[in-house]
């Protein structure tokens, strides 16, 4: 997840491209349509006044434009949002005072005031983001190819990684516990511990940082790595959570596991 504490608008006038596109703010089955050049405020009252809930800034964000582009900017004191596209690529706190550009074709964003969480989304027709192929070298080879999963590995990854899955912008405060993922699939927990163990070694080999156990790095601070990692680059997605609706269907690798350890050496 990266912290936005600053980002500064790029110096120069709208392109005539982005000064004539509208964006549409979505909450709750509800869709607004913001003109381009003006400013729409966010809060307990505002252009979309979200409730009347004492907790929340009656003003708390703005869509505006500078630069040639939308940005997203944190008006209020007190409270941040998460923010990310649908794709899982990026995930972003926006801190009091921060700004964010709006590059991608649907923005979601999600924040807490008191007990109430609020989503909604930002959608763009002329998004200036456009995702690229991977960068292959001359011989077809990708940079960094796909790390292989077996079936009982990605189960494991989807049952930390589920809450995020589910929710954009869920941080990982919701992260669950190994006893809560080991669970969810029917494992014993010394048998979750070991997956774990496995699928962080084999990240770890292609040069995943942060997987490695030792003294320093606690249980929590790994799952959340694994987890940060698998939904960032795609290793697992939305739509594999219909994996766990019956995860005993997919868990029948234990002889392919036996298999590649014995390989690895």
């Amino acid at each position: 997840m990266t912290d936005i504490h600053d980002t500064v608008p790029p110096v120069g006038a709208p392109s005539a491209e982005a000064a004539g596109t509208d964006v549409t703010v979505e909450f709750a089955g509800e869709y607004v349509t913001v003109p381009s050049g003006t400013r729409f405020t966010i809060g307990r009252e505002g252009d979309l006044a979200l409730d009347d809930n004492r907790f929340l800034h009656r003003h708390f964000l703005s869509i505006e434009q500078a630069g040639g582009l939308w940005w997203l900017v944190n008006i209020g004191s007190r409270l941040a949002a998460t923010v990310t596209d649908t794709e899982g690529r990026v995930q972003a706190q926006l801190a009091p005072g921060a700004r964010l550009p709006i590059v991608f074709g649907v923005t979601t964003v999600v924040f807490s005031a008191g007990p109430t969480t609020y989503e909604l989304s930002v959608h763009t027709a002329q998004p200036a983001f456009q995702a690229t192929a991977p960068e292959h070298l001359g011989d077809g080879e990708s940079t960094i190819g796909a790390v292989p999963l077996t079936p009982s590995q990605k189960l494991l990854i989807l049952a930390l990684a589920e809450p995020m899955l589910r929710r954009e912008g869920t941080g990982m405060s919701e992260l669950p516990s190994s006893a809560a993922a080991a669970a969810r699939l029917g494992w014993s927990i010394t048998r979750f511990n070991r997956k774990l163990d496995n699928v962080c070694d084999k990240l770890d080999r292609q040069g995943v940082p942060g997987l490695r156990g030792g003294v320093t790095s606690s249980a929590t601070n790994r799952r959340v790595r694994l987890v940060e990692h698998a939904v960032a680059s795609r290793l697992v997605v939305r739509d594999d959570l219909a994996m766990l609706d019956d995860p005993a269907a997919h868990d029948n690798d234990d002889a392919a596991d036996a298999a590649r350890r014995k390989e690895d050496g």
